[in-house]
């Protein structure tokens, strides 16, 4: 049986999470000690899209690809601002990467925008966008037990095309890391077409202009001062840039990367001068 990584907006809720975990453990034909794990992402897409990235680029580096179903349920449906029937949400797909790493979950905003270039083919499973206000639990948790037994072969998919999951145009805050790095979306090779090393970066998030240097690591600058360098996530050959502050964090001044910018979020949007 292959593992399960449930990332969703609500993994923070460990009723939820229980719920979601028994739901997928009653349709296992051998539920015995399945393996699951969660981890938890916000409404930001964004946010969903990157933290699925890295997990993917980690289990092909590190880990077995082939024994992996990952599960994805952020939906916040920011496309209307009227009442939804029956909580329809954003359609189903069912997604084999090149390396046989399995993926589910609904397609919205930019869920699976960071992985395009390692997808296989690209399957729907029509139904299962409406009917229910916890479709995790109620309508996925079956599909998550069949690709854990390997049973999507049995299962009545329809191949799409790649072109329907959108590709990421602008720069964005990816993820804010528990010491309040900014994690982006921009990769090294991008920025490296306007700034050198030493260079002072101006960056603009959340309607607040800052002055940054780009160094080489997270210690490459000095204490306190901002800064922007190459991460540690993303394309080893190709890292995505962080923002971040050093801190020894005994200091009386103890802000953050992310508080620098009135406490930047996931999915909010990077300018650079």
């Amino acid at each position: 049986m292959k593992k399960l990584i449930v990332v969703a907006d609500w993994v923070d809720d460990t009723l939820t999470c229980q719920e979601v975990r028994s739901a997928v453990q009653g349709f296992l034909n051998n539920p015995v000690r399945p393996d699951i794990s969660f981890v938890s992402s916000t409404p930001s897409t964004i946010h969903t899209g990157f933290l699925i990235s890295q997990i993917v680029e980690t289990e092909e580096r590190y880990g077995r690809p082939l024994e992996t179903v990952l599960f994805q349920n952020t939906d916040p449906r920011i496309h209307t601002t009227t009442s939804i029937q029956e909580g329809k949400g954003a359609d189903l797909l069912i997604i084999r990467l090149k390396s046989g790493l399995h993926l589910m979950g609904p397609n919205a905003g930019y869920d699976f925008s960071f992985i395009l270039d390692k997808i296989d083919v690209v399957f729907t499973y029509p139904g299962l966008n409406k009917g229910s206000q916890f479709r995790s639990r109620d309508l996925y948790s079956r599909v998550a037990a069949h690709l854990m037994e390997a049973m999507q072969d049995d299962m009545e998919l329809e191949e799409a095309h790649v072109h329907i999951i959108p590709g990421i145009q602008d720069d964005y805050i990816s993820h804010v890391d528990n010491y309040g790095n900014l994690k982006t979306t921009i990769r090294q090779s991008v920025f490296e077409e306007d700034f050198a090393y030493g260079d002072e970066v101006e960056i603009i998030i959340n309607d607040v202009s800052q002055k940054a240097k780009y160094v080489n690591n997270l210690f490459g600058g000095n204490r306190g001062e901002l800064i922007v360098y190459p991460g540690s996530s993303g394309d080893p050959h190709d890292q995505l840039m962080e923002i971040s502050v050093w801190r020894h964090f005994n200091e009386e001044d103890q802000t953050t990367g992310a508080e620098k910018f009135n406490s930047a979020r996931p999915g909010m949007k990077i300018f650079l001068k």
